[in-house]
């Protein structure tokens, strides 16, 4: 089998399983769990899309490039999942947009699901919108980290930053250099108050990370913070040898 260059429509060998969520009050939230095909998984992402009343879904494009690329290209298994209200291919989450309040709810069914499932080192992956629930609703639940892509810190207040102080969580941020709502300057002020966060900002990024370049840069610094043994990221499948 000759290889073959990784592009953005490239969907590598996983098992891809349609799953349920169920909130603890009464929705049903669809979506997918994405793990490698014959190893258990190093670690798993618990993605959080950007905003759904802006076109954001589970199969955003970074979210779904992770789920087709990262469990074997990185051991790791990928959960994605329609907030409240939310329609993607996969189907329609029960209920309606929360303003990131009801969504509470739904971050603890994606958490339990991990747990019940028996799913190691659960790190949530919030972009965007995702990046507020991640900071109002991790520390709730027992994370092995947080990583937040193009966060617009529009819902979340001071005090719920400073509370990642004296958690010993790893917290990363990346900042793209050209990003609609919170550039690398503005990044550097409102995270002053969470001084242990990890801020990596992207020269020529942009807040949806369009592009395979960029595409790359987001997937390979997921890995470096979860299971950095597996960069490089090979870039052909399957991958090169020597």
């Amino acid at each position: 089998m000759s290889a073959v260059e990784i592009r953005s429509g490239t969907e590598l060998p996983a098992v891809r399983e349609q799953i349920e969520l169920r909130t603890t009050d009464g929705l049903r939230l669809v979506g997918e769990l994405a793990t490698p095909v014959d190893r258990p998984p190093v670690a798993t992402l618990v993605t959080l899309h950007p905003l759904p009343t802006a076109g954001g879904f589970m199969d955003s494009h970074i979210l779904r490039k992770a789920a087709a690329r990262l469990p074997a290209l990185a051991d790791l298994a990928v959960l994605r999942f329609n907030t409240r209200g939310t329609t993607s291919p996969r189907g329609t989450s029960e209920g309606s947009f929360g303003e990131g309040i009801a969504e509470r709810a739904d971050v603890a069914a994606a958490m339990d699901f991990v747990a019940e499932r028996g799913l190691p080192n659960p790190w949530l992956v919030g972009w965007s919108f995702g990046t507020e629930l991640a900071l109002k609703y991790g520390l709730e639940h027992g994370i092995a980290g947080a990583i937040l892509l193009s966060p617009p810190l529009h819902r979340t207040t001071e005090e719920e930053l400073r509370r990642w102080n004296g958690s010993s969580a790893p917290i990363v941020a990346l900042i793209p250099e050209h990003d609609d709502y919170l550039k690398p300057a503005q990044a550097a002020e409102r995270f002053a108050v969470l001084p242990r966060l990890r801020r990596i900002d992207v020269a020529g990024g942009k807040h949806l990370w369009v592009g395979e370049s960029q595409t790359r840069r987001v997937l390979e610094e997921i890995v470096a913070a979860v299971n950095p043994s597996a960069l490089p990221l090979p870039t052909t499948w399957p991958p090169s040898v020597g």
